[in-house]
């Protein structure tokens, strides 16, 4: 009995602390990632704006070709490989 009793109070320990680690830690840490996310979606469209219109028709066309052919390579291959 004493030895089911201690490891309840275990579990409950771990269980607790595990929850506080994720409330108090993880929790802030994720909203902060957001953050930085989101700027660093709003930065990369204003350097791809910027880019945009910058390159010509035919550097734009070949982009878009190679960016198909890796798109292309990618669905062919198999998630081992």
């Amino acid at each position: 009995m004493i030895v089911t009793r201690a490891i309840s109070v275990t579990n409950f320990l771990v269980a607790s602390s595990a929850l506080c680690f994720q409330v108090f830690v993880l929790y802030p840490w994720h909203k902060e990632l957001d953050a930085g996310f989101e700027d660093l979606k709003k930065e990369h469209l204003k350097v791809l704006n910027a880019v945009g219109s910058s390159i010509s028709e035919q550097q734009r066309a070949t982009f878009s070709e190679k960016f198909n052919d890796l798109k292309r390579q990618s669905a062919s291959r198999w998630w081992w490989s």
